[in-house]
């Protein structure tokens, strides 16, 4: 019980956590700040951790991710109309190569569990691990790149998402360690870990706005 109650807070934290992105992103406009790479992977993960899902059957997974693969989608296609030199060739490829072999190895892992004598429990672990790869590819981009430019415009980067975002990996975290998904719990530290220096740099990145405001 109290199981099944940690998983469902995860996912409302999770899905909760979309939106003030997507308000920033596709009502606002802005998307100042976001990582092509971390964008195109928001897509992609979600729909591997639905199969996922499907292979160890946690339902839990499946509806958090159906509703964060179409978040992803409606942020990515922002992105790509605010910012047009993303659309040419050479920088599609470059910021969805990850993205793209992340759906191919979720496929190639569906087409496989629908074999004979096909094993779920060791297709979802091996999927877990080029997940896990997956989760540290998408996180990492974000902070590193506000990391290395702290004077950048931050407009399009939304704080309440990252906050929701390190609450959600901490329950997800907590959630899978009581259910022994160590490929979740190493998402959802990572997650956590990135989650909170993205909220580090937009917490100090305020301050010295809110000191000349103060001032002025």
């Amino acid at each position: 019980m109290l199981t099944a109650v940690l998983g469902w807070s995860a996912a409302a934290l999770t899905i909760s956590l979309m939106w003030p992105q997507i308000w920033t992103s596709c009502v606002r406009r802005r998307t100042a700040g976001l990582s092509p790479t971390a964008t195109w992977l928001g897509v992609a993960l979600p729909a591997g951790w639905i199969e996922y899902g499907l292979l160890i059957g946690d339902p839990v997974q499946i509806a958090t991710n159906a509703v964060g693969t179409g978040a992803g989608i409606a942020v990515l296609v922002a992105l790509l109309a605010a910012r047009p030199e993303l659309r040419t060739r050479r920088a599609g490829l470059g910021a969805a190569s990850g993205a793209v072999a992340l759906l191919l190895a979720t496929v190639a892992t569906a087409g496989l569990s629908n074999l004979p004598h096909a094993d779920p429990r060791a297709l979802s672990s091996a999927l877990g691990v080029v997940l896990t790869g997956a989760v540290l590819l998408a996180n990492v981009p974000q902070p590193l790149a506000l990391l290395r430019d702290r004077g950048q415009d931050l407009s399009g980067v939304s704080g309440s998402r990252w906050v929701l975002g390190a609450a959600s990996n901490l329950s997800w975290a907590v959630y899978a360690a009581a259910l022994g998904q160590p490929a979740v719990v190493v998402c959802s530290v990572t997650g956590l870990l990135c989650s909170l220096v993205v909220c580090f740099v937009l917490a100090t990145a305020r301050r010295p706005r809110a000191a000349a405001l103060a001032t002025a």
